[in-house]
């Protein structure tokens, strides 16, 4: 499906927005917390990814997109069985858990929402620029009905805010195989 066919169109928590394949909105958290303290967020990350010691590490640890930084310890190069693999680890031993706290912490008065997603990172953008930020552009369009589907559901998870918020209907879900069922249920049986 190309982009030109969907009516509204949204990436990065809806910072980047699309309607009718054109660009409507793009924000950019280097413009919001200015060059100085992204590099100096972004040169901690990488100290620390680099000081924990975990059972393997790929590479781009620190992925840099528009309106957010996708953050992941064992490196978005990893192949999909060192991302089980790793997400199993996780769970007992809490990485990105730890790794989130210490940036709370230590970055409290940049402004800046964390949030664990997927299965080996968590994104870091402005308050206020989690995934309802697409919402403003769907209400401006007069949608009645907005169907929300993610799996990091609970607070703390990337999909926390949106899932909860009053203007959607969420749904949670497992895997993007679970999604295809939940719509085809909702909307076409």
């Amino acid at each position: 499906m190309s982009l030109a066919c969907m009516i509204m169109f949204f990436s990065e928590n809806g910072l980047v927005a699309y309607k009718n394949g054109e660009l409507i909105a793009k924000q950019s958290i280097k413009r919001y917390i200015g060059e100085e303290k992204l590099k100096t967020f972004i040169n901690f990350c990488l100290k620390y990814i680099a000081d924990l010691d975990i059972p393997v590490k790929r590479g781009t640890f620190i992925e840099f997109r528009n309106g957010m930084l996708n953050v992941s310890p064992i490196g978005r190069n990893c192949t999909q069985e060192e991302r089980i693999a790793f997400f199993e680890y996780d769970k007992v031993n809490q990485v990105r858990d730890k790794f989130v706290s210490i940036l709370r912490e230590k970055f409290a008065d940049y402004g800046l929402h964390i949030s664990i997603g997927g299965q080996i990172s968590f994104d870091v953008f402005p308050k206020g620029w989690d995934k309802t930020y697409c919402l403003k552009h769907v209400e401006n369009d007069g949608y009645k009905q907005i169907h929300f589907f993610g799996d990091k559901c609970y607070e703390g998870g990337n999909d926390f805010e949106i899932y909860m918020d009053e203007r959607t209907t969420g749904h949670k879900v497992t895997s993007p195989d679970d999604t295809m069922e939940r719509v085809k249920e909702l909307f076409f049986s």
